[in-house]
């Protein structure tokens, strides 16, 4: 547990911090023989991007993540991957489900019992030998006891239901007028989810990540 320890003190430094690891199977054809995930959670890595002196141009918060945890990488001895940039495309999502407290909303996105839908996974850590993992936290998904499920509810268009996401609707209201607080805040049905609200992004912060979505960079 020492590595383990080691990089989530080093990640602390960027904003970000370990977020649990698995071993992969050999059949999996992963090539590596531990996977450790980095992620965040709430506003403190937008306090070390910001501090940074972002890269200018496209993509500047997935370049900064790139850069940061690649020299991280390159310090414990392992390879990095990443959620964005493929392909390949590595499935983070079935990653995060066997590493942490990870569900899906009824609507798709991830939530955490502490951190509810404000953390992401930012990348891996690939290693070719076994290395020591602290036992996966198993808590249930909070959506299970939520009876009001206002994430449902919220949207202003409707674009979200149980088992669907209609991204087109999501994406035409973001850039309308009517969508503005949804562009500068953040998803309204997002923080309208009663888990983690100490952990809600800055709006800068959650304005840069839906103008990513929306493909479009800052006026």
């Amino acid at each position: 547990m020492d590595l383990y320890r080691q990089i989530d003190r080093r990640l602390a430094e960027i904003g970000m911090f370990l977020r649990g690891g698995f071993h992969p199977e050999p059949e999996e054809g992963l090539e590596a023989a531990t996977v450790m995930l980095i992620g965040n959670a709430g506003p403190t890595i937008w306090s070390a991007f910001s501090a940074a002196g972002p890269p200018s141009g496209p993509d500047p918060f997935d370049r900064w993540t790139e850069r940061v945890v690649s020299a991280v990488a390159e310090e414990v001895g392992a390879s990095a991957v990443f959620p964005f940039g493929g392909p390949p495309y590595r499935p983070f999502m079935q990653w995060a489900k066997r590493s942490d407290a990870i569900h899906s909303a009824p609507f798709g996105l991830l939530i955490h019992p502490d951190y509810g839908l404000w953390h992401a996974y930012r990348g891996a850590l690939l290693f070719d030998r076994r290395q020591d993992l602290p036992p996966r936290d198993t808590r249930p998904s909070p959506c299970e006891t939520c009876t009001d499920r206002p994430c449902l509810t919220t949207c202003p268009v409707g674009a979200l239901a149980p088992e669907r996401y209609d991204v087109p609707a999501c994406k035409d209201h973001i850039a309308s007028a009517a969508g503005r607080d949804c562009l500068e805040e953040g998803c309204r049905a997002r923080r309208a989810c009663p888990i983690g609200r100490d952990y809600h992004y800055r709006p800068d912060q959650a304005e840069l990540h839906m103008r990513a979505f929306l493909g479009r960079e800052p006026d």
